[in-house]
């Protein structure tokens, strides 16, 4: 699922590819926009984190809910994009990359991939970029896309995993976060109780995933649970870990979606701080 800048640019030149920008600044939502008007792979069409992968915000189902899945889906086919065509998802730093290709294997896409080392990998291999407009038409033919609630964890999914030792609960930001020491954007510090802490940031070599046999390596105390369910502050950067766990032959894993920020929503949920899951 994770593809080096060679093999994308022989699939383009092969198959029916569409490249997805998913550039994004969480501090300047209209940057990613910006980046790609300013230089993007050629045809590669720009999916926004918060209008195209994420859904209305209440006050609980977290920071970045998913969208209308049937929204979603006539969003993809106004790109160009059918369950037949190979996507090439890529960014600046892989988590919103892997969001939206998380969300194409949610409704049965499988031939996606993940461009690794992202947009800066593609620039200095020296391979074309463009700011023109992508060629693509829209497509409007019935799909056979349909969402797997199975790869979906939610609140209540989370309140009975806690509790089963063959569930391993995956807690995917810093360290600090973790451990409740550092807390810049939610309201509450800490972990959801008996999460173990894998640092999203740790799956990577100067901008690169680790190659299959590191990742294999990094998730090793894993092997013995019957199911892994990865969350994060908004089920954003979760989904990296989600792609690398899969890379690492782990199939037997869900996201939570809605993350911290929808496990503190409920205020009968306990918050655990400190380096021990409890």
């Amino acid at each position: 699922m994770i593809i080096s800048v060679e093999e994308a640019k022989r699939k383009s030149q092969n198959e029916d590819v569409v490249f997805v920008d998913c550039r994004f600044d969480l501090k300047q939502p209209d940057q990613g926009r910006k980046w790609y008007d300013e230089a993007h792979l050629p045809n590669a069409v720009y999916m926004d984190l918060e209008r195209d992968l994420s859904g209305e915000v209440y006050s609980t189902g977290g920071r970045h809910p998913l969208p209308d899945m049937e929204q979603f889906k006539q969003l993809l086919l106004s790109k160009g994009i059918t369950d037949k065509t190979t996507v090439i998802a890529y960014d600046n730093q892989h988590a919103f990359a892997s969001r939206f290709a998380w969300m194409l294997k949610a409704i049965g896409h499988e031939d996606v991939f993940i461009l690794n080392g992202g947009f800066a990998a593609w620039e200095e291999a020296g391979f074309h970029l463009t700011s023109e407009p992508p060629s693509q038409d829209a497509v409007k033919n019935l799909q056979s896309w349909s969402l797997n609630d199975r790869m979906i964890a939610t609140q209540d999914d989370v309140q009975r995993y806690i509790q089963d030792d063959r569930v391993a609960l995956i807690d995917s930001r810093s360290y600090e976060r973790y451990i409740g020491d550092h807390e810049p954007i939610d309201l509450k510090a800490g972990h959801i109780p008996s999460a173990r802490s894998f640092d999203w940031m740790l799956l990577f070599d100067q901008g690169y995933f680790k190659d299959q046999q590191a990742l294999q390596q990094h998730f090793s105390d894993l092997t013995d649970v019957d199911k892994i369910v990865v969350y994060c502050g908004s089920g954003v950067t979760a989904a990296s870990n989600v792609i690398a766990l899969w890379e690492a032959g782990f199939d037997h894993v869900q996201l939570y979606v809605g993350s911290f920020s929808d496990w503190i929503s409920n205020n009968q949920n306990v918050v655990a701080t400190g380096d021990e899951p409890v």
